[in-house]
């Protein structure tokens, strides 16, 4: 990719991320979830298609705020920055507990495999938000936003499970940043 490539490139992702902020501030509860062109890569269509319906399997529990429905999706291994699947558990129960019809947004840009065997992952590169109405004054409020965020998914049990995100936790997080454990 050359130089112009990369900057048309980058500003299509700056666009595709403004556009979701707006679509969550204007919009009732709407799942979706899409897989821009060329974001495939290598990946065979069956294994595309059955990493989509991991983050498409979401959509009931999340308006229906059914914790075990969200960490039926988690694999047993998830580790992201300290965060095991035990402590998504409770983020995802307070989460329920102060809003409902959740909604999530997943727009992935790039969908990688890594390993072979059983110790195979995608990456899936993703931008995307989550947004919920509040129970207490009953407006749709943005929870979380992730642009390019690097997603790992490990199958296990039968199906493409959330595993955790790229990166190595850091000791001290930079001011101004938070990690995005909610997928």
């Amino acid at each position: 990719m050359d130089g112009a490539e990369r900057m048309r490139d980058r500003w299509y992702r700056i666009l595709v991320g403004g556009l979701l902020l707006i679509t969550v501030t204007v919009s009732p509860a709407a799942a979706e979830t899409q897989l821009l062109p060329g974001a495939a890569g290598d990946l065979d269509q069956a294994t595309v298609d059955a990493v989509l319906a991991t983050f498409q399997q979401a959509e009931q529990p999340l308006r229906a705020g059914n914790v075990d429905g969200i960490m039926a999706l988690y694999s047993e291994h998830y580790n992201y920055h300290g965060l095991k699947k035990a402590d998504m558990r409770r983020v995802w129960t307070n989460l329920f507990d102060e809003f409902r019809e959740l909604s999530d947004i997943h727009h992935f840009s790039r969908m990688s495999k890594v390993g072979s065997g059983t110790k195979t992952i995608i990456e899936v590169t993703c931008t995307g938000s989550l947004s919920g109405l509040s129970k207490t004054g009953g407006l749709r409020v943005p929870i979380d936003s992730r642009y390019e965020e690097v997603h790992y998914m490990k199958f296990d049990e039968g199906q493409w499970r959330i595993r955790g995100n790229v990166g190595d936790a850091p000791r001290l997080m930079p001011f101004g940043t938070s990690p995005h454990p909610l997928f």
